[in-house]
């Protein structure tokens, strides 16, 4: 049986919107001074990732979902379920929406739907989001959009460095500039713009949107959910258990010194957020070297493993 780490190299997504801080904070060779995305942990067809390490390297992750499921507790989904991102907001995102499973498996081919959170890496000192919408009906959604009332129609939220937000299927949302976030989600790519700031693409063209599918899908009137943290403090280490939803739980480990863990989850994945550190798996003799921007998975096979150093890092299983 095979207990080992697996690290994986990110995918770099160029975005209107995105800039340069993923290389100014995590050291990344990033493509331009508009890259917007880093897909850490992907098994999606538009961005997979290809483990660097061990056994299994230059496999990609969705390769190791098919043929060797034990990694991952043989797991009975088709798909890998979840992806990993960070995301550099340099400029205003798109108001966007994503479908629930259901519409997404009609609509996109099969696709998953998009139920998403936020985990706030850095951001500017005035910065904010946009999470839902005032509209209380769907034909006063539909009038509020026809006519470009977005100041009266979205809501929008102030923003720190450590925050997290959960944002459901069905919720009208946008990242503002000067926001730097850990998203974790389902593994799906399916989007539809409601207002993108009449922003032109390379061609000189607005960009598309998808207003009938949005109005389909968006959650009239909006429901605000509130996150409570659970925190837990076990020796060394300080968890921050920031949601547990039928798609994934998401915590944060803080850790300043040693820190143990036995897990039952099939697999954990992990972003080192800040810091670094050592990780022994217990009984192999076998230790990892991490540090911020690394992104890995602790497999099922392996169920016991120690973190030494000062390192904070999300994890987040289904």
């Amino acid at each position: 049986m095979v207990k080992e780490l697996l690290f994986f190299e990110p995918i770099f997504k160029e975005r209107i919107w995105g800039g340069s801080a993923l290389k100014e904070l995590f050291g990344y060779d990033i493509p331009s001074e508009s890259t917007g995305e880093c897909w850490a942990i992907s098994g999606h067809p538009n961005g997979r990732s290809i483990v660097k390490n061990g056994l299994y390297e230059g496999m990609t992750l969705d390769q190791l979902w098919k043929e060797h499921r034990e990694l991952f507790g043989n797991n009975s989904n088709d798909v890998f379920p979840l992806l990993i991102k960070i995301l550099d907001a340099n400029e205003d995102l798109s108001v966007q929406v994503h479908p629930n499973d259901m519409y997404a498996k009609i609509n996109e081919k099969g696709e998953l739907g998009k139920t998403e959170c936020w985990y706030i890496i850095d951001c500017k000192e005035d910065a904010k989001i946009i999470l839902g919408h005032n509209a209380q009906t769907e034909a006063e959604l539909r009038e509020q959009i026809s006519k470009g009332e977005w100041e009266s129609l979205l809501r929008t939220t102030p923003i720190k460095p450590g925050d997290f937000f959960f944002v459901p299927s069905g919720t009208v949302h946008a990242l503002c500039e000067g926001t730097i976030v850990l998203e974790t989600q389902q593994s799906s790519d399916s989007t539809y713009r409601v207002f993108d700031y009449d922003r032109k693409d390379a061609n000189g063209e607005l960009r598309e949107l998808q207003l009938d599918k949005a109005i389909d899908v968006i959650n009239v009137p909006h429901s605000h959910i509130t996150n409570k943290p659970k925190i837990t403090k076990q020796k060394d280490a300080l968890i921050t258990t920031f949601v547990e939803s039928n798609y994934f739980t998401v915590h944060k480990w803080s850790i300043d010194g040693t820190a143990t863990f036995t897990y039952e989850q099939s697999f954990l994945l992990c972003s080192v957020i800040d810091g670094e550190g050592e990780i022994i798996i217990e009984g192999e003799g076998v230790t990892y070297i991490i540090r911020k921007g690394d992104h890995f998975i602790v497999p099922a096979t392996v169920y016991s493993f120690s973190i030494i150093g000062k390192v904070e890092m999300i994890v987040s299983h289904d």
